[in-house]
């Protein structure tokens, strides 16, 4: 099969499988949900506190919202294996490399296509209940605050991806990430482990949330960090799909 067609035909899997659908719509409804809610719940003395930041006030839904990319990303892979559909599909594309890289590429494609829109319209929507005290896209650090939440998010379902192809299996999969983003970040990130807690793929990648980062990572860097693990989940994944059986 040419490139173009394993393209479609991943693109076919991943758009009529309820469950892929349903996750990516979440990312939607979760992400833009939680940041407009968020901003339209805080009041007047919690906007003149000091660790008030008006963009993360209307990004905050970035945080549930990546849930919903984590399952997605985990799904488009490792669907196929539950399914035994991967044993036909790798008959029809013997070059796995080819086939791996159709299916990141609607995995990264897709979540990014739906985050961008879903971040603007949580910051336009959020800086809209918030009023006088929101911020616009000209100011510092919000545009990259919109345009880098949907960078995270793709760069959090592509590493689902990835380790979904490594472990073939979507349970073990979110059984990991899932507490990994909720729990572990959370309690590594109180004390003397804090620092170590800066460079893990969420909380890293989470700095471009803020107008003011509370970590020691600038934004880009700590996009960069999150890229560096999805680069090390993917590789993993293209090298266990190259060398198992199906």
């Amino acid at each position: 099969m040419t490139a173009t067609a394993v393209l479609r035909a991943e693109w076919i899997k991943i758009t009529t499988l309820r469950g892929t659908v349903w996750s990516l719509a979440c990312v939607l409804l979760v992400t833009a949900g939680f940041g407009i809610l968020a901003s339209a719940a805080l009041g007047g003395a919690e906007t003149v506190d000091g660790d008030f930041d008006p963009l993360f006030s209307v990004l905050t839904g970035v945080g549930p919202g990546q849930i919903a990319a984590i399952v997605f990303g985990t799904l488009a892979v490792s669907s196929e294996y539950q399914s035994g559909l991967i044993r036909a599909t790798l008959a029809a594309v013997p070059r796995r490399g080819l086939l791996y890289a159709a299916k990141l590429a609607h995995v990264g494609g897709l979540t990014f296509a739906v985050a961008l829109p879903t971040t603007l319209l949580s910051f336009l929507a959020g800086g809209a209940a918030l009023g006088d005290r929101a911020l616009g896209l000209g100011d510092d650090g919000a545009l990259l605050g919109v345009v880098g939440s949907a960078v995270y998010l793709a760069l959090m379902a592509l590493l689902a991806a990835g380790l979904a192809a490594v472990l073939r299996s979507g349970i073990a999969v979110l059984g990991i990430l899932i507490p990994f983003v909720l729990v572990v970040s959370m309690v590594l990130g109180v004390g003397s482990s804090a620092g170590v807690a800066d460079y893990l793929p969420d909380r890293a990648g989470q700095q471009v949330l803020f107008a003011e980062p509370p970590a020691g990572l600038a934004p880009l860097a700590g996009l960069a960090v999150t890229a560096l693990w999805t680069g090390a989940a993917v590789l993993a994944g293209w090298w266990t799909m190259r060398r198992r059986d199906a």
